[in-house]
């Protein structure tokens, strides 16, 4: 068994490195981490419920519906009525939200490059492997 306390370090460094990127990244584009990490969400995924959607964040649809608004008005993102349930919601990226979604993910892309450019292959498959592992943990 391996000691816990330095993975929780290194996790935590991790983590904390990750977040002041992101949110320093996320600050030039003049909307919140909240809006880039719904965007993100539909980028990755598709259109999708209200319901679904907030589950992927981790939020309330209360809380969803609110990042919704603005960002149908900002023109990045549209909601229709679900074609087979009038009483949900379905969200999708606009061109100008895929537009965002593309950018930001490039951004994230670079990083993972630059991060790994010091890594093997077969170390950059371990690292893969296991954060699918931890994941599948949440």
């Amino acid at each position: 068994m391996y000691k816990l306390e330095p993975l929780n370090q290194l996790l935590t460094e991790f983590y904390d490195k990750m977040s002041s990127w992101e949110m320093s990244v996320v600050k030039e584009t003049g909307y919140s981490l909240a809006q880039i990490h719904t965007i993100e969400v539909l980028g990755i995924h598709g259109a999708m419920r209200m319901k679904e959607l907030a589950q992927k964040l981790g939020i309330t649809t209360g809380t969803l519906t609110v990042q919704i608004e603005k960002l149908v008005n900002a023109n990045l993102i549209e909601r229709d009525a679900h074609p087979d349930d009038r009483r949900s919601i379905v969200v999708r990226l606009t061109g100008d939200g895929e537009k965002i979604h593309r950018l930001h993910n490039q951004l994230h892309l670079d990083l993972v490059k630059d991060l790994t450019r010091n890594i093997e292959p077969e170390h950059a498959a371990i690292l893969v492997e296991c954060l699918e592992k931890m994941n599948q943990e949440f």
